[in-house]
């Protein structure tokens, strides 16, 4: 970024509707500009960076680690805890495929099975794939808007302990066999106090708390931080398709995830603990609410773990294909149309349970017309790809791979979304192969492709391509050889859930086929980490744009340095580095003797605000610490949470104890 103005808010390209109004906000900021004006133009070099890298720095050491609140160390704790929840998740689902790999298996009892079947699918969805695709955006995404920090920094760094210490809590639970049992969905009157005595179900409860107050607080920072620290000029129009997916992902999370947190927290856990009988027929409690509110929550976790995937999608493709994504307002309306259609889904997962027949119509047609958003965004990937010339290198082979093994999902979930089929098919191994095609097919593709794709970001280095290809088609080998054959031995009627079957039921083939496929599956996602370790160390050094991108995140070096950019960038288009030839022209007058953020307007993204970015604290640490114990200790008694308030209160006002705002004046700079 070469061409700097001093005076960057008079020159920064606004629409003509909109003129009126930034002159009128310029003239108003006049004598502020002449004052911050002084520093970004006389500090040029090493002596900007230096400057800007005293500011910015965390205290080093163990202090500094838990007190940061930069946003690209809590996304790569977020990225690394969240894969290392994958491989506990994945070492359990190969110890299933072996249990089921032939009838009358004795290798594990139906107790253990039943703790790995809820501790695989608890893992992956609420310890994997909600928390990836956060940590991914939370790293990317103020690279992407061209901006220093996220919102509410203190937040983001309060959302990653509170997400760690579930897990903690819940795998330390496994380990003393207290894990849960009945599944990853618990429902009741299965996980209420007369048929799950102990503590597996409340365990399972307050884990999804966790996890759940984690990803409320990371989605309220991820939102305001698209809607407010866009680089000046990026309106809405601008903005890059990943902060469209994951604007309306956060939203989506905020009014979903609640629902959850409700039922177990607030419903469940008191049935189990004080004897209130919600869920309790007998006494007037209703156990089809718990699913009811449970799905309310768990369909649109499914396009909470997708719709980010999209996005992933629309970076590669826009990138190797050497063109802006066709269509890109059609990509946008499919966005927010799937964030909509998914809070109308729900009752499709009850088909089952004797619900009156006359709203299951309108049920099917909801869950029928979902996938039109989805098709729309399909199309215009495959049109970008027409009118380009692809590069088929490891990015781009898993989105192929995604777009071929999304759109079989999708179609055995069209199959399941009518009602005749579903009771036929429900609760067999046919509703397991689609859900793992949606999940794995839909965002586990797009996860490695986007991961191979920003790693030279992150670090520095690029992976290697051979390994890279190979890794590739061991994946998709692997997966379709796993799950393909589940729709057969659905449709043989082989029960979700069964520790083991008899012999002669024509499912031996299939298990075994899949039991095998787990391996190479495995193995794929093994030498994809051996990729990314060996890279680490010895791969190419990459450039700051090495893959030719269009996006902002590739106009810093990398990997960027702790305050992302030495200027704000400034937009002028939706490709501003293909328009441009990397030539950005930057708005100076931020403080570089102090952390300072630019916030911009939400729709225009005019320059707005200078706000001051909050230094490294202990608090959020030792917030999240208190909440954790209250909710560790409610397990075993409802006085933890009157007396554990004490603490979680003391440790909250100090974090949000007004602070000497009295800023020091800004130095002259000779």
């Amino acid at each position: 970024m070469t061409d700097v103005r001093a005076d960057t808010f008079d020159a920064m390209p606004t629409r003509e509707s909109e003129r009126e109004r930034v002159e009128a906000e310029n003239r108003r900021l006049a004598e502020e500009r002449k004052r911050i004006a002084r520093d970004g133009p006389k500090l040029k070099g090493a002596k900007l960076a230096a400057r800007l890298d005293a500011a910015w720095n965390r205290p080093p050491g163990i202090i500094g680690w838990l007190a940061t609140v930069d946003h690209k160390e809590i996304g790569r704790r977020y990225i690394l805890t969240a894969l290392g929840f994958l491989v506990l998740g994945g070492i359990m689902a190969l110890i299933m495929r072996l249990q089921l790999a032939k009838p009358d298996n004795g290798m594990i009892g139906a107790e253990r099975y039943n703790q790995l079947f809820s501790m695989h699918g608890s893992t992956m969805m609420f310890l994997f794939a909600v928390p990836v695709m956060e940590g991914v955006a939370v790293y990317m995404i103020p690279l992407m808007l061209g901006t220093r920090s996220t919102a509410f920094p203190r937040l983001n760094a309060f959302s990653y302990f509170m997400y760690l210490f579930g897990g903690l809590m819940l795998w330390i639970a496994f380990v003393l066999n207290m894990a849960p049992d009945v599944g990853w969905f618990e429902y009741t009157p299965l996980s209420g106090p007369q048929y799950s005595p102990g503590k597996h179900t409340d365990i399972w409860a307050q884990m999804v708390t966790y996890t759940e107050v984690a990803a409320l607080a990371a989605a309220v920072v991820l939102v305001c931080t698209i809607l407010k620290a866009r680089a000046p000029g990026m309106t809405l129009a601008r903005m890059p398709l990943f902060a469209w997916a994951m604007l309306v992902v956060g939203i989506m999370i905020i009014f979903a995830m609640p629902a959850v947190a409700l039922v177990t927290t607030v419903l469940l856990i008191p049935d189990r603990l004080v004897g209130t009988q919600f869920f309790n027929a007998a006494e007037g409690g209703d156990a089809l609410l718990f699913q009811h509110m449970f799905w309310f929550f768990g369909h649109p976790e499914v396009y909470i773990i997708f719709l980010p995937a999209t996005g992933f999608v629309s970076v590669i493709v826009e990138t190797f294909c050497r063109r802006p994504v066709f269509a890109h307002p059609v990509v946008v309306l499919a966005l927010i149309s799937t964030g909509i259609l998914s809070f109308g889904l729900w009752v499709h997962h009850m088909f089952a349970t004797g619900l009156p027949r006359v709203g299951y119509s309108f049920f099917t047609a909801a869950s029928m017309s979902v996938s039109i958003p989805t098709g729309l965004q399909i199309f215009c990937w495959l049109a970008t790809m027409w009118d380009g010339k692809p590069r088929f290198q490891v990015p781009m082979l898993y989105v192929v791979g995604f777009i071929v093994t999304f759109v079989i999902g999708g179609l055995t979930g069209v199959i399941l979304a009518s009602v005749p089929l579903d009771l036929q098919l429900h609760d067999t191994y046919f509703v397991v192969a689609h859900f793992h095609y949606v999940l794995i097919g839909g965002a586990v593709f797009p996860l490695l492709g986007i991961f191979t794709y920003w790693y030279p970001k992150i670090t520095g280095r690029m992976m290697s391509e051979t390994l890279g290809k190979i890794g590739f088609w061991l994946v998709f080998l692997g997966f379709h050889t796993t799950f393909l054959p589940m729709h057969w031995s659905g449709m043989l009627g082989m029960p979700r859930r069964v520790y083991t079957y008899p012999a002669g039921l024509g499912l031996e083939l299939p298990n075994l086929i899949s039991t095998i496929g787990s391996f190479v599956l495995a193995f794929g996602v093994v030498l994809f980490v051996v990729n990314g370790v060996l890279s680490l160390y010895r791969g190419v050094i990459a450039g700051p744009n090495p893959w030719g991108a269009a996006s902002l995140e590739w106009a810093t070096s990398s990997p960027p340095p702790v305050y992302n950019f030495e200027h704000i960038p400034i937009v002028e288009s939706s490709t501003p580095l293909w328009d441009l030839d990397g030539e950005l022209p930057v708005a100076t007058g931020l403080r570089v003797d102090q952390k300072e953020m630019l916030l911009t307007t939400v729709v225009a993204a005019a320059p707005d605000l200078r706000e001051p970015v909050p230094q490294a604290s202990l608090w959020p640490f030792i917030a999240a610490c208190a909440v954790g114990l209250v909710f560790a200790a409610s397990i075993f008694s409802a006085w933890a949470v009157p007396f554990g308030l004490i603490p979680c209160g003391i440790a909250l006002i100090a974090w949000f104890w007004p602070k000497d705002m009295q800023r020091k004046p800004e130095p002259e700079i000779s």
